[in-house]
């Protein structure tokens, strides 16, 4: 069991709203903060916080813990705050993006991992600063959760949509899907484990699987005979520009082609010496309750 309070920024997201009530079931005092008015287990309420609005205070109340599941560079600039209301303890989400884009010729892509590694070092010297433990969880390709997710649910979005799946070439790199399930847990085994604490871990899935492949499970827990379609580059940026005329697909860049070639695969064994890092294997069923 957990005691204490914790502070829950971005409590609303496809991670947040599964760690909210599993913190809860451990027996810790959650303070829910998002942009989103929500409601979680037992009568629990988010408090509104809109972590891109600098001059905005926070709500109030005192913890010892900050998990941060938002847009870490959203971070910076609170840090301080939260020290004053008590906070000792941080742990918050990166990507491992910041490795696999780095060499994106998209602007777009490449500003995220920017605005990714100014985040990291500034979470990491500005906690050292202020003597709070600090530990920030890398993911592979997130999936899951009620609301869905931008990874594999989009997939299962566009073949619902169209009855088949473009790829590049044979799209034969390798994944690591992990389940925000899985990211949720991992902030409850480490947050008490001073063996995790100011270190950066890449937190991968239990799989590794071809990208062809894991399309091809998403179709069959979809109960649809898979459609892999190979179209050219010019093809495939034509349909990425269309697509992105919907909000949902706004952040599809033609580089996703390129990177289904390429092996996108990362260790978690540290994380499992550390605080006992158990990741299952790909498993979209839960695809099924978005229908």
């Amino acid at each position: 069991m957990l005691e204490g309070k914790v502070f829950v920024t971005g409590a609303s997201s496809t991670i947040g709203s599964l760690l909210v009530p599993m913190l809860t079931e451990q027996g810790a005092a959650v303070q829910a903060l998002g942009r989103r008015p929500v409601e979680f287990v037992q009568g629990l309420k988010l408090a509104t916080l809109d972590l891109a609005d600098k001059e905005a205070e926070l709500p109030q109340g005192e913890a010892g813990t900050l998990i941060h599941t938002a847009s870490l560079w959203l971070l910076p600039g609170w840090l301080e705050k939260f020290h004053a209301r008590g906070v000792r303890r941080v742990i918050a989400f990166s990507s491992t993006s910041r490795f696999t884009k780095r060499d994106s010729a998209s602007p777009y892509e490449l500003e995220v991992v920017n605005k990714l590694i100014a985040a990291e070092d500034h979470v990491a010297a500005e906690c050292e600063r202020l003597g709070m433990a600090w530990t920030i969880f890398r993911p592979t390709l997130i999936y899951g959760g009620a609301g869905g997710d931008r990874n594999v649910a989009d997939i299962a979005r566009l073949i619902r949509k169209f009855g088949f799946f473009p790829v590049f070439g044979s799209a034969g790199g390798r994944r690591q899907p992990v389940n925000a399930v899985d990211l949720a847990r991992a902030c409850v085994q480490s947050l008490a484990v001073p063996a995790s604490f100011n270190k950066a871990y890449n937190l991968s899935g239990g799989e590794t699987l071809a990208y062809a492949d894991m399309v091809r499970r998403i179709f069959e827990t979809l109960r649809r005979r898979p459609r892999l379609v190979c179209i050219p580059m010019p093809a495939f940026r034509v349909a990425v520009a269309l697509a992105r005329l919907h909000p949902r697909f706004a952040h599809l860049t033609p580089d996703m082609a390129l990177r289904m070639q390429a092996d996108l695969v990362f260790d978690h064994s540290d994380a499992t010496r550390d605080f006992g890092y158990c990741p299952g294997r790909f498993d979209p069923t839960y695809l099924t309750a978005l229908d």
